[in-house]
């Protein structure tokens, strides 16, 4: 390994440790999600200092030749003093560094720091992706497909083999039966695939400090599990007393001012399953938040059975984070509580109570942390 990628290596060693240090203030930082590229996510790292050159003291005086004295002018050359915005300071500037960290980095510092176990699939395959590998060496192909290697040490041999090969200057010529190309064959390979379904609750009780729990919890969840399958489809579903599927951005910036039927919502991920995903092939996760308001009794035992009828028999795992908010009772997750064994080891229900971003890191530990 060079001298610059042993250096690079230990960068990144202390980058990790770093992000490791203080994953729990990244979690409940919303700017981070912010900062998300494609695959990359940029992290402020304050604590590294960047080098720098430190130059010794002369005897030259002020900024160019000759001996300065106190009062000269730089700068514009009038011998004034240049105005300057805001106050003097007697502390030192703030020394970021932003880092580029991949997700697949972050989901796997996630999982180190919060002790998640990997996922095993439950669904089948439900895409099989063809590509192509190289598995041997032939000798007719391509030009772009040749293999230097094989193709000069064949030269090499037929050289020598034939005693044209004068080591005082050893030029081989590889000829046209000497070359190599690589072979390659398509292989299928299989990919488990999951479903991931977020349902929130968009009434006049849950405001935007809501909301953004609900979606800096979204980023880090979807984090884990895109590092657990080969691929991911989302779907966002809103709900005040009806129900409807929206996208991303509408997901996070909705808010409606109607009364709360959690039942409609349900009902709704029970369709979109039933018509598009069949169980045995997807591994389908049901997250559903909300402040816990619901219109009903009847409602919520509506919900109930949705659950146990359509939800739960099909997807891994369902999982409930009731976000604290001054507007709501809160009695949901007591129902759900009352329901089902939600502290059982087989039972695929997981409920959380999120009071604060502070509380983040622990419904996420809750969520994930049964490997279903």
């Amino acid at each position: 390994m060079s001298r610059i990628k042993q250096d690079h290596s230990r960068f990144r060693d202390i980058v990790r440790g770093k992000v490791r240090r203080n994953l729990k203030s990244y979690i409940s930082n919303g700017e981070l999600i912010g900062k998300q590229g494609n695959d990359r996510v940029s992290i402020p790292l304050p604590q590294i200092e960047l080098p720098r050159f430190k130059f010794s003291s002369q005897d030259g005086g002020g900024v160019g030749q000759g001996q300065g004295k106190p009062g000269d002018g730089i700068g514009d050359g009038d011998g004034q003093p240049g105005e300057g915005a805001g106050e003097a300071g007697e502390g030192e500037g703030e020394k970021a560094l932003e880092v580029d960290v991949t997700l697949d980095e972050l989901a796997q510092i996630l999982g180190e720091e919060l002790e998640l176990p990997r996922i095993e699939p439950k669904g089948s395959k439900q895409v099989v992706s063809e590509r192509d590998k190289y598995t041997g060496i032939r000798p007719v192909g391509p030009n772009s497909l040749r293999h230097f290697k094989r193709t000069y040490t064949r030269a090499l041999k037929r050289t020598i083999a034939t005693g044209e090969f004068n080591p005082k200057n050893p030029v081989v010529v590889p000829v046209k039966d000497d070359m190599r190309y690589r072979a390659w064959t398509t292989v299928s390979s299989p990919q488990a695939n999951a479903l991931v379904i977020y349902m929130m609750d968009v009434s006049g009780s849950m405001g935007d400090e809501q909301k953004e729990i609900v979606r800096i919890e979204s980023f880090w969840i979807n984090a884990w599990l895109k590092s657990q399958y080969e691929g991911i489809e989302t779907r966002y579903i809103i709900h005040d007393a009806t129900a409807k599927e929206v996208d991303e951005h509408t997901f996070f910036h909705t808010r409606e001012s109607g009364g709360t039927m959690i039942s409609s919502a349900y009902k709704l991920a029970a369709r979109l399953i039933e018509s598009e995903y069949a169980a045995s092939e997807w591994n389908i996760y049901l997250f559903h938040f909300s402040d816990g308001d619901n219109w009903s009794v009847d409602d919520t035992s509506v919900c109930v059975q949705v659950m146990r009828e359509h939800l739960i028999p099909v997807c891994n795992q369902f999982s409930y984070g009731q976000v604290e908010s001054p507007y709501g009772s809160g009695q949901f997750i007591k129902d759900l509580r009352q329901h089902f064994d939600v502290d059982g080891p087989d039972c695929s229900v997981v409920v959380s109570e999120i009071k604060n971003k502070d509380a983040i890191v622990g419904s996420i530990k809750e969520f994930l942390g049964a490997g279903r």
